[in-house]
């Protein structure tokens, strides 16, 4: 048997910098079209329900499907090197989205940045998972979740300028050929650890479970099913309303593409990231205590959200509006690190990467699938009623999803102890 290897606090770090790195790329290349839409519109001559299907369910459809092979794949594999290689692909196709010159090459072209992502996460928290143990883990997760909004942060600021002086082409090169670099990084200094190696349980020897017997432990679990259809209408709105924003910004306050990158990228940037750090840091504080906490955290800041939620929407101030929606970024990034830590708390560490997928699988195809589709839809819906202002309507819908996300975060924290128990036994 082979001597467990030893990992400093310092190296552990490290690693978990370089994986909020990728993350950070990944959300730069998949956002960076949320900026670049209004160019990208006039241009092609798109209607708002492509520009869904772009942002949103045809990207989503290859990204979370290939995600389920390939995290199975990692669960069996090295880690490091899938992540390596999907952060290569995706920012490759990120480029080739510059060159092309009508709707159905840009959707090829996304198609081609959603496979490449679908090995970028599940590896990732899997990773993560063996290097931070159980007390740590919502916060460490929360940590590489921050790269969401860091990368909103950079595609939103970057995006915005290079799109009002260069042209929408000219920021997926600038944004999308770093990543190559970055992949040769993470593969030269990164290590892969052992998978259950941050476990106070020792991980039993089993026999590899095949995916349709991994969909059943979790389904077993009344906990993941609350999960992760609430953390899917949680994102159905961020991906929703957070994707036609710019638009918004555009038609409703007469806002310039390079300044709606900029306050869009510090709004969104930081209000996430805030957001996303606080809810894994204090899950895991007041987790100690309660374990319930890590589903009653996203429901106070639900609640908290809702009066920000229509000021963003009504108000006609635009000062007013990027607060609003600075704090609404903030209160709905909440869920994400606690709702991972808990996915992987219902399995074995044999099983994380796969979890990983599995779970994402239903938030983004709820969220990132139909959440852009559905606002965009109900705008062209609206436009000949409203106008310019369509898209303000089609955000009252956001309303519904969010109140029952809130109810099912309720139910999911009402069977955590339990299901959590039976995780290793």
């Amino acid at each position: 048997m082979s001597e467990k290897p030893i990992y400093s606090k310092r190296y552990k770090g490290y690693v978990l910098l370089i994986l909020t790195g990728v993350y950070t790329f990944n959300f730069i290349d998949r956002q960076i079209l949320v900026i670049l839409q209004e160019s990208i519109k006039s241009e092609l001559g798109l209607s708002d329900t492509q520009l869904g299907l772009l942002t949103g369910l045809t990207f989503a459809l290859f990204y979370v499907t290939l995600g389920i092979p390939i995290a199975r794949f990692a669960d069996k594999s090295n880690r490091r090197n899938i992540v390596a290689w999907s952060l290569a692909i995706w920012s490759l196709m990120t480029a080739v989205s510059g060159l092309v010159t009508n709707f159905t090459q840009l959707l090829l072209a996304r198609i081609g940045v959603g496979i490449g992502e679908a090995g970028g996460s599940p590896p990732s928290h899997s990773i993560i998972s063996d290097y931070f143990p159980p007390e740590r883990r919502a916060t460490a997760l929360s940590i590489y979740s921050t790269g969401i909004y860091i990368g909103i942060l950079f595609g939103y600021l970057a995006g915005g300028w290079i799109d009002q002086y260069f042209g929408w082409r000219m920021a997926f090169f600038v944004l999308g050929f770093p990543g190559i670099i970055y992949a040769l990084l993470l593969l030269f200094t990164v290590k892969e650890p052992p998978k259950g190696f941050s476990d106070k349980a020792k991980l039993i020897e089993t026999p590899e479970l095949s995916f349709v017997e991994v969909v059943k432990v979790l389904l077993s679990k009344r906990t993941f099913i609350f999960l992760a259809l609430a953390a899917g209408l949680n994102t159905f709105n961020t991906y929703g309303v957070g994707n036609f924003f710019p638009p918004f910004l555009a038609r409703v306050h007469g806002m310039e593409v390079s300044i709606i990158g900029t306050w869009m990228g510090i709004v969104v940037g930081f209000g996430g990231i805030i957001g996303t750090f606080s809810g894994g840091y204090f899950a895991d504080r007041l987790g100690v205590n309660d374990i319930k906490w890590y589903f009653y955290l996203p429901i106070l800041a639900g609640i908290i959200g809702i009066p920000f939620s229509i000021f963003q929407i009504f108000l006609g101030s635009t000062t007013l509006v990027l607060m609003s929606h600075f704090m609404t970024a903030l209160l709905t990034a909440v869920y994400l690190g606690p709702c991972i830590a808990a996915t992987h708390n219902l399995v074995n560490a044999k099983m994380r990467a796969l979890a990983s997928a599995v779970f994402f699988l239903v938030l983004n195809l709820i969220g990132l699938g139909f959440g852009p589709l559905t606002y965009g839809f109900l705008s062209d819906l609206l436009t000949p009623t409203f106008g310019n202002e369509s898209l303000r309507w089609a955000f009252c819908f956001s309303f519904i999803p969010a109140a029952i996300s809130m109810v099912l975060f309720y139910y999911a924290a009402q069977n955590f102890e339990k299901d959590m128990a039976s995780a290793n036994a």
